[in-house]
């Protein structure tokens, strides 16, 4: 591509924490087998709770990946998007030492912030006294305390937000950092990871309609199915390296998928019957910013919420924007086998899919054995298949919508 021309926004680097992984490798391993992750809930404090299941990230050690004087700082969901920045940055042979500080930003999304390091805080200002309070409980919790700290700990001066749109944030986020290698910025460090199961976090999302109760983990999130029963929630997320193509060929960096298109729509809180057409138009503007027919899509990466309505109106959105050719495309939603990560679950699904796209293998959609929809979902085992071009779809409880199109990148990447 020539210097002179159109700007293209190439991912080069991936990151991943999740319930069954904590490396890429590891995430996509377990997703391209089907393994599952989810589980009894084994958090302090949350034993007596009406939410069982969900996907936990065990075995995660903030100090042996984060200098001590980050992880004091900072909540749990920031020492998951420290360390999964870090892989990215490593994947994409970056490093954390830049020669130009200011061509390198960061955006991350997120969901609710540090509710475990508030809670914490907040006991003993009421336990203790003020004077037992932290410093530091002023910006861990805040939702913009990833952002913040993986700029500080790298040293990257460029461009740097957080986007706060609900679970759909985490396209978003991808979106909003292509735009900014697009117009001029060098590469840009997005995102999202989540810890939404401390006691405070888990309490607050008790009044989501849509959560599963199911005790039983293989029981509890089985979206387009019969027996559908809402969504479990899960921590962890993905960090990627967006960077200008040009910028990646010349210092010699895999570029491991493109991102085509974007499209955001907003339809209300669990509005799920008019999310059909909320979605569907977001995938509509994502075809054509990516320049892409309904039929080059290759494989759809579902949101899969786990609600009868909001299953059958995605079934459909699918249907009125790929028409006859929807029957016929794969679709898969890994999420099931780990719970729903909010921000971090649409990033985890772009990891996914740019190693499918790799690999030539569509992931299985775990604990699902029977459709009661007109998809052709990936189910019990992994799928061969010649795959350029992906759709990952996402929505939020309170009613955003967004779809992202992403494609391959280099033969040398696979």
């Amino acid at each position: 591509m020539s210097s002179h021309g159109p700007r293209r926004a190439v991912v080069t680097g991936i990151g991943v924490i999740a319930p069954n992984g904590l490396s890429a490798e590891a995430y996509w391993k377990a997703v391209r087998e089907g393994v599952g992750a989810l589980d009894r809930i084994t958090r302090e404090g949350c034993e007596h709770l009406p939410l069982k299941v969900a996907g936990e990230v065990r075995g995660f050690e903030a100090s042996s990946l984060i200098e001590e004087r980050f992880v004091v700082q900072t909540d749990r969901f920031s020492h998951y998007a420290m360390a999964a920045a870090s892989m990215a940055l490593d994947d994409a042979g970056l490093g954390d030492d830049p020669a130009e500080p200011f061509d390198i930003g960061v955006v991350t999304a997120a969901g609710s912030g540090g509710g475990e390091f508030g809670q914490r805080e907040l006991q003993k200002l009421w336990g203790q006294g003020s004077k037992f309070v932290g410093p530091y409980q002023s910006i861990a919790w805040f939702y913009a305390a990833s952002t913040g700290q993986i700029s500080i700990r790298s040293g990257f001066k460029g461009p740097c937000g957080v986007v706060a749109s609900d679970e759909a944030g985490g396209l978003d986020s991808v979106a909003h950092a292509a735009r900014a290698v697009r117009r001029g910025t060098g590469a840009v460090i997005v995102g999202a990871a989540e810890a939404p199961l401390a006691p405070y976090s888990m309490v607050c999302q008790l009044g989501y309609p849509e959560l599963s109760t199911v005790e039983e983990p293989d029981r509890a999130y089985r979206p387009f199915t019969t027996g559908t029963c809402g969504f479990v929630p899960a921590e962890g997320g993905a960090m990627l390296v967006v960077e200008d193509e040009t910028r990646a060929r010349d210092r010699g960096a895999a570029v491991r998928a493109v991102v085509a298109g974007h499209g955001a729509t907003f339809t209300g809180a669990s509005r799920w019957e008019e999310s059909r057409e909320g979605l569907a138009r977001a995938v509509r503007d994502a075809l054509a910013e990516a320049a892409c027919a309904p039929e080059e899509i290759d494989v759809v990466f579902a949101d899969a919420l786990g609600v009868p309505e909001a299953d059958r109106a995605e079934a459909l959105a699918i249907a009125d924007v790929l028409g006859a050719h929807a029957t016929r495309v794969p679709v898969t939603a890994p999420k099931t086998g780990i719970g729903r990560a909010y921000c971090g679950a649409p990033v985890l699904d772009i990891a996914a899919a740019v190693f499918a796209m790799e690999q030539g293998l569509v992931p299985p959609t775990p604990n699902v054995f029977d459709i009661s929809h007109d998809l052709d979902l990936v189910m019990s085992r992994a799928r061969p298949a010649e795959l350029r071009t992906a759709l990952v779809l996402s929505r939020g409880l309170m009613g955003s919508n967004a779809a992202l199109v992403v494609r391959r990148g280099d033969e040398s990447a696979r």
